[in-house]
């Protein structure tokens, strides 16, 4: 029993960008008044091999049928007037770019892949963005007052083969109470005077801003990179942002205040909303005193528990200062998936200590107090963390995973609703399919169709 998304999204995530590829095109379908080209499907292909799928004559004939059914929600969405907003289309544009950018380490080979600049990729995929975000709003309205009884869930998870039920890996949910030591005036004073020397060598010394920042940024994410960035307006924090976009380029800021601690920063280059920046960053170090003073107020919390006079609810709300946690019971939400449960992969890519801290314990028990780096702010502090849940790996069944498999019959539920959707749309529809593809097996009966 795999969870179904609707089946045309896997096929559309293409705008993780066609490669650049050179094929002999053709027309392979119609659907109305839209042609699907042997492009479109070679393109998907290239992106499905990417993600180590293995590609078959039937994956050829799933994503040409993706692309049909694509065609018909959006002459449907246009028939009734469907509106995507401008802004909701670049949130989607620049998530993609992230993604890309992630994957080919920059926006600089990035753009070299292409052989074109951020803002043409944008402008040549803009539409086809637009496309997929249209298919999938009428997709939503078609679907959207689908839903399944206790009863219809029970009668999905009895009609499955038995091994088409899945094997749930173990799951753990974990609480935690953490001291961060404060960072005092004095701390913030020494990092400032820190950065402001080091502006001073820069401007009136004559080093080199990115020598500069390989020796003392402590941004890992861009120091080994002479502290180079390339975004687009909305991704950085807004002070950061307000700042560079203030400056000339070659021109380097004062020293501005973030989240994360003082910046310098130095513009390369600024298209629109596009931009490259290299920039320096010194955070604030707490001192021995706050160090000591936080692994002190934790050892007092962690003997409190131990010895009974206090409950976990009352420990955390008296001495946790983690804003993310303190407000729910110290609970340790999967940024992944959103969920407080955990499963190992995600362990090992978030946090891979806590499972080392936490594999011999029991439900309920709890650590001793141990040193602790949160990676998305860069804080060093001192926790104490609380296995709240252990779900052993086992198959699912209605007791345990009953939301995991209201999921997946309601899936199935739209996945059908979709069928018979389209199966009434493609008889008042001109359906035309190439010769090399009439030997596909396809969900829908496009072949009995006007053009036939």
């Amino acid at each position: 029993m795999k969870v179904k998304t609707l089946f045309f999204l896997l096929v559309l995530a293409s705008i993780s960008y066609a490669q650049p590829t050179k094929v002999v095109n053709k027309i392979v379908a119609q659907v109305g008044d839209n042609i699907i080209l042997l492009s479109d499907i070679e393109s998907q292909l290239l992106q499905a091999e990417q993600g180590q799928v293995t590609i078959t004559k039937a994956t050829e004939c799933n994503i040409l049928e993706q692309l049909m059914i694509q065609e018909l929600l959006i002459n449907q969405a246009m028939l009734d007037s469907l509106v995507i907003k401008d802004e909701t289309v670049d949130y989607e544009m620049e998530n993609r770019l992230r993604i890309l950018e992630s994957k080919m380490g920059g926006r600089d080979k990035l753009e070299a892949y292409y052989g074109k600049s951020v803002t043409q990729i944008k402008e040549e995929f803009r539409a086809k963005i637009k496309q997929r975000l249209l298919a999938q709003e009428m997709e939503s309205k078609i679907v959207s007052e689908v839903s399944v009884t206790p009863k219809e869930v029970a009668e999905y998870y009895r009609s499955l083969p038995s091994d088409s039920i899945p094997y749930i890996n173990m799951k753990l949910s974990f609480q935690q109470i953490v001291q961060y030591p404060v960072i005092t005036k004095e701390d913030k004073k020494r990092a400032y005077d820190q950065l402001a020397e080091l502006r001073d060598l820069i401007l009136n010394k004559g080093k080199n801003f990115e020598t500069m920042a390989r020796i003392h940024s402590q941004d890992p994410g861009s120091a080994s990179q002479g502290g180079k960035i390339s975004a687009t307006k909305g991704m950085m924090v807004p002070q950061f942002e307000e700042t560079l976009f203030k400056l000339k380029v070659g021109e380097v800021s004062e020293i501005v205040e973030t989240m994360y601690g003082y910046h310098i920063i130095k513009l390369i280059s600024r298209k629109g909303n596009d931009y490259t920046v290299s920039h320096i960053l010194i955070m604030p170090e707490f001192n021995a005193a706050s160090s000591n003073l936080a692994s002190m107020k934790i050892d007092s919390c962690y003997a409190l528990l131990k010895e009974n006079k206090i409950t976990w609810d009352e420990a955390v709300l008296r001495f946790s200062n983690d804003d993310l946690t303190k407000q729910n019971r110290g609970v340790i939400t999967n940024p992944i998936s959103g969920d407080p449960l955990w499963d190992m992969e995600d362990l090992n890519e978030v946090d891979q200590q806590i499972y080392l801290l936490t594999d011999a314990l029991n439900k309920g028990d709890i650590t001793k107090p141990s040193m602790y780096i949160d990676i998305y702010e860069r804080k060093q502090g001192v926790r104490i963390v609380r296995l709240a849940e252990r779900f052993p790996a086992h198959k699912a069944n209605l007791s345990d995973d009953y939301a995991l498999i209201k999921l997946a019959a309601e899936n199935d539920k739209k996945q059908k609703t979709i069928d018979r959707w389209v199966d009434s749309k493609i008889g008042n529809a001109y359906i035309r399919v190439d010769e090399d593809y009439q030997s596909c097996e396809l969900r829908n009966k496009w072949t009995n169709t006007k053009a036939e």
